[in-house]
């Protein structure tokens, strides 16, 4: 079968990641009539550009699955909790881009280039990362084969198009009333965000941490499956539009070289090596937007920690971040003939 003849159906279709993946399948050439936009009630009947179609949007609801191959669902945990089992009992793959199986054990928890094989065993879902750790665990897993891993300190520089369309509208706005002097106002985050960063991404824990930091620990053990990895990390919201930017200081258990890494790194699929500092080369938020590679650069050796490197990346948050990894997923699924559960393949 090939992908183009999947019935696709997308859960959260009005929203930014949602409309990513239909941007994304129209590049692909996906056909319209093989495409379901589901959305809120308030969003029925709405119509959105598709390629050079339009696609009508329906409720989402139980009974709009069925024909349905595949699901993308990108429209929150309330939906998913509510529907995502549903959609399975009528036979659909569920690939599910928020939290709220990522961490059941009977679920995988997939980035295709690091642990696609774990689609082998999925129940009908497989859930995707959150969109900071899809590329932190593609960078760890291309460095571990020079060496184990033993702790990682990162530090999250993330988009506002990782909160949402209200998020992006919200930077918009307030940038435009700080550049004219006017009175700057927010609803979608405790502060201003233009003009601003914010350490700050989802609420806080008895510990100190955000989810968004705890989220970064957990995913990734679960991904490299590696539960002795030792992460740290500090989530912040900054005014940039596309692209989540990260500050990694990688400690090893055996040293590795500045060149090693950045070979093992340009060999990795999805991942692009941008460094040369004498240019003024290296991964940038703008640069990132729209691309499909992780893009990684100042690969150096890192003054704290003898057998450390420290590095930066930037990948589009809303491509490869979740949508794109997601259809990645479905590919994946497809070439291994794993769309069924596998309690039910021969």
């Amino acid at each position: 079968m090939n992908s183009n003849d999947l019935n696709i159906a997308i859960v959260g279709a009005t929203g930014a990641a949602g409309g990513t993946a239909l941007g994304i399948l129209a590049e692909r050439g996906h056909p319209a009539s093989k495409i379901t936009a589901m959305a809120s009630e308030r969003s029925a009947g709405r119509k959105i550009q598709y390629g050079d179609s339009e696609l009508t949007v329906v409720q989402a609801d139980h009974s709009a699955f069925d024909g349905v191959d595949v699901a993308l669902f990108a429209a929150g945990g309330l939906v998913s909790r509510r529907l995502a089992h549903k959609a399975v009992e009528q036979g659909v793959f569920v690939i599910d881009k928020g939290s709220i199986f990522r961490m059941d054990p009977t679920i995988p928890l997939v980035v295709p280039e690091v642990n696609g094989e774990d689609i082998e065993w999925h129940p009908g879902i497989v859930s995707t990362p959150n969109c900071t750790s899809t590329p932190f665990v593609m960078v760890l897993d291309a460095l571990r084969n020079l060496s184990p891993l033993k702790a990682v300190t990162v530090a999250t520089y993330q988009s506002v198009t990782g909160t949402g369309v209200a998020a992006d509208d919200e930077l918009m706005e307030q940038s435009r009333a700080a550049s004219a002097g006017g009175v700057v106002s927010h609803a979608v985050y405790p502060h201003q965000i233009a003009f601003n960063v914010l350490p700050h991404v989802d609420d806080f824990l008895e510990n100190g941490y955000t989810k968004e930091e705890q989220k970064m620990l957990n995913e990734s053990r679960k991904i490299l499956h590696d539960d002795r990895l030792l992460i740290s990390a500090t989530c912040v919201r900054v005014p940039v539009r596309i692209s989540h930017s990260e500050s990694l200081q990688i400690e090893f258990e055996s040293p590795i070289s500045v060149e090693d890494a950045s070979r093992a790194l340009s060999d990795y699929t999805g991942v692009k090596v941008v460094d040369d500092p004498s240019r003024n080369e290296y991964p940038m938020p703008l640069d990132a937007a729209g691309k499909d590679d992780v893009l990684v650069g100042r690969i150096r050796k890192d003054t704290a920690h003898e057998n450390g490197l420290a590095l930066w990346l930037s990948c589009d948050n809303l491509r490869k971040g979740a949508a794109l990894n997601a259809l990645q997923i479905m590919d994946e699924a497809l070439r291994r003939n794993a769309l069924k559960p596998a309690t039910q393949r021969v």
